[in-house]
């Protein structure tokens, strides 16, 4: 009897030329739904699972996990005990950001089933990236699950090189050719709620090509999974959404009606956060003492809580909408109060304090050698890593007391949309050969960390003396939305819906707490005064039409030359000289044929040049590079000079000096430095017959000589009387 076959349902698409193929069958059949997606050689399976029962949860509890597989790019890598898969790489954990940050906005947040989606990543052909097919798999995967949901969403990714725009291209041509910026733009159907760019003086007017260009992709991605969803979708299932009864409404409504306003709109977050936080506790002991008794169930309390939030967030949008009235008093595109110092700590290489409003961020800049660059090696790369930049967002910068367990997923996604910021202004290695790390510690945050993380570090390597190409800077925007959807806006800003409404938005700059946490959007800008380097924008609400963004880039753009000019206030250009602290780097070149001259048998020649220099380093690279760097420039000096005489390549017709070491019957040999000598035949010291050796020469005589002839095995032959 034959093992019977796994059926499977085929779809494919084309997307910026490429096929993309979608396969439904009975893998991971326990699943809610499992989708396979490919584009190329690259496969990822995603699978999507419901909780059966609603959890406690005060929100929608979605988690989305992207797992790397090192089999997936033909590659055994991990520690040298344990060969697999541990911790999630940077990039990992980025990807699966990118997956989460499409989909969140579009379940209804009343949902409280744990749902959980998987990005498998099964195989990479080094061209396609995955988090293509992973976005496009979870998507479909969704769509054909009994999993409420309201897409489909797909992401395309979008590169610009030359004047060319293009549509998922291989990456190879990324690493052959600089784009000018590198961008994955995700949405629904006419509509973007994603953004993730990294840029090089990307204009703003190039971004929104771009967005253009990558909605007609998404529309068709889109229009490709409904036929799918259509043919092989399940039933949705239907859920008991999180709804507080009216009775317990109509008395928060009724306490709050003429308490909040006040509460809501302080000066500053502290004010805030003490005033909010003491009409909340006022509201539950008055209804503790009515409608909710002492022994009230914990959901009647937690419906409480998110009537008290979503009366914040109903008067947030309606006084800015309606008066343009923000918490704190500014207008819609005021920047806070910005102060900043640097050189706080001299015996760091640099240190900067960037304050806006309530946020601060304090940047140091540490440079060290080549040899301190960090080493990658995921899936999808192997490599080092010149520049790095970490962001801690410690509990304390909130008020609020936590553990110190490493970086979390915030973390590392605010770290590298920095680096990406900072990254392009950095001078080439050639020009500046240090490995460069700053760190930033937000010391107080109130919005846009992120963003002044890239103002302190900027300043932070002016202050170490970094000879950046022109200072960055960030700047987080927001959003208020009377409604969700509808059709594009019209020249006053509002947008025409079926019902005939209109839907009003407001456009803020630099936003803060409760702008941030009960605004519509998130879009971090940054950049030099020449254009933009790194942008990241994430929604709430189903996605924005691109005219929104296009405005919301050209008030960032306003905002960012703003916080430049304060910058350049502080500290004009870099310092012309490094720190004392920093270590001195000397650069040679060699022929990569000398590389295993300077090495020696197992290490010994490095090595013993370190230890005899002490306090030296000694870098070298395949192309024959060598950086030698060390506090002391002496040591670094004499350590050059003897790699130099190492790696001396001597040459027919020169004339060299030495000390003679060593008589022998038929010649002399010579001392030529850094470990190589010569030796002067006996015929060569003088015209006519030499009987005996010790006629001509004796040891410790300095003598200059003519090279005649140089050995395939290095023996280099000298003539003095040749000169």
């Amino acid at each position: 009897m034959s093992s019977p076959q796994i059926e499977r349902k085929t779809y494919s698409t084309e997307v910026g030329g490429k096929t993309v193929t979608v396969e439904i069958s009975s893998i991971a059949e326990q699943a809610n739904a499992s989708v396979v997606a490919k584009c190329g050689g690259t496969a990822v399976l995603v699978t999507v699972v419901m909780s059966p029962k609603d959890s406690s949860a005060d929100y929608m509890p979605l988690r989305v996990d992207y797992e790397e597989r090192f089999y997936a790019a033909g590659k055994i890598i991990g520690s040298r005990f344990i060969r697999r898969e541990s911790r999630p790489s940077e990039e990992a954990i980025l990807a699966g950001r990118l997956v989460d940050r499409v989909i969140r906005p579009l379940f209804d947040q009343r949902v409280r089933r744990e749902i959980q989606v998987v990005v498998t990543v099964l195989a990479y052909d080094e061209e396609n990236e995955p988090e293509f097919a992973g976005l496009v798999g979870a998507s479909t995967a969704l769509g054909i699950s009994d999993i409420p949901w309201g897409g489909p969403a797909a992401g395309v990714r979008v590169v610009k090189i030359g004047d060319e725009i293009i549509v998922n291209p291989d990456s190879s041509k990324i690493t052959t050719q600089k784009p000018k910026f590198d961008a994955f733009l995700a949405g629904t159907y006419d509509r973007i709620n994603m953004v993730e760019l990294g840029g090089d003086d990307a204009k703003e007017s190039e971004v929104v090509h771009a967005l253009k260009t990558a909605q007609e992709e998404i529309n068709k991605l889109i229009n490709f999974q409904k036929k799918i969803i259509e043919a092989v979708g399940k039933p949705k299932a239907e859920l008991a959404l999180y709804k507080p009864s009216q009775e317990l409404k109509a008395e928060v409504q009724k306490f709050l009606s003429d308490k909040l306003e006040e509460a809501v709109y302080q000066p500053t977050k502290i004010e805030h956060k003490s005033r909010v936080g003491e009409l909340k506790t006022e509201l539950f002991l008055h209804l503790r003492d009515g409608l909710l008794a002492e022994g009230a169930a914990e959901a009647d309390w937690l419906a409480a809580d998110f009537l008290f939030e979503e009366a914040v967030n109903n008067l947030v949008h309606k006084n800015i909408l309606e008066k343009e009235k923000r918490p704190d008093g500014r207008k819609l595109n005021e920047v806070r109060l910005l102060t900043a110092e640097v050189g706080l700590f001299p015996r760091t290489h640099g240190s900067a304090l960037f304050v806006r409003g309530n946020t601060q961020a304090l940047g140091i800049t540490t440079l060290a050698p080549p040899g301190a660059e960090q080493m990658i090696e995921t899936m999808e790369m192997t490599g080092k890593r010149r520049f790095m930049l970490h962001y801690n967002f410690p509990p304390y910068s909130v008020g609020e007391i936590g553990s110190f367990r490493g970086p979390g997923r915030r973390e590392i996604g605010h770290g590298s949309l920095a680096r990406k910021a900072v990254e392009p202004i950095l001078p080439s290695k050639e020009e500046f050969p240090y490995t460069i790390r700053v760190v930033s510690e937000i010391l107080s945050s109130n919005g846009s960390s992120s963003m002044a993380t890239v103002c302190a570090s900027t300043l932070s390597l002016m202050d170490a003396g970094v000879p950046i190409k022109k200072p960055a800077a960030g700047i987080a925007m927001g959003l208020m939305m009377s409604q969700k959807g509808g059709s594009p806006p019209e020249a006053d800003g509002t947008r025409a819906h079926a019902s005939g409404g209109k839907d009003t938005y407001k456009v803020l700059t630099d936003i803060q707490g409760p702008e941030d946490h009960h605004g519509d959007m998130d879009l971090k800008a940054a950049g030099t005064e020449d254009g933009v380097n790194a942008l990241q924008m994430d929604v709430k609400v189903e996605g924005l039409p691109i005219e929104i963004i296009e405005k919301a880039l050209e008030e960032a753009r306003e905002a960012r030359l703003h916080i430049l000019k304060f910058m350049k206030s502080i500290i004009p250009i870099p310092r012309p000289n490094l720190s004392p602290y920093v270590p001195v780097i000397a650069r040679l070149a060699i022929s990569p044929e000398k590389i295993g001259t300077i090495i020696g048998p197992g290490g010994r020649t490095i090595n013993g040049l370190i230890r005899k220099y002490t306090l030296v380093g000694i870098d070298v690279e395949e192309d024959g590079s060598v950086f030698v760097s060390g506090l002391d420039k002496k040591n670094v000096d004499d350590a050059v000079f003897e790699i130099k005489a190492l790696t001396r390549e001597f040459k027919v017709g020169e004339f060299v000096e030495g000390k003679i070491i060593k008589l022998l019957d038929f010649g002399a040999i010579v001392d030529l430095g850094g470990g190589r000598d010569g030796m002067i035949h006996i015929s060569e010291f003088k015209e006519g017959f030499v009987k005996d050796i010790h006629e001509v020469a004796k040891a410790g005589d300095f003598v200059r000589a003519k090279v005649i002839r140089v050995e395939e095995d290095g023996r280099i032959a000298l003539s003095v009387k040749q000169l």
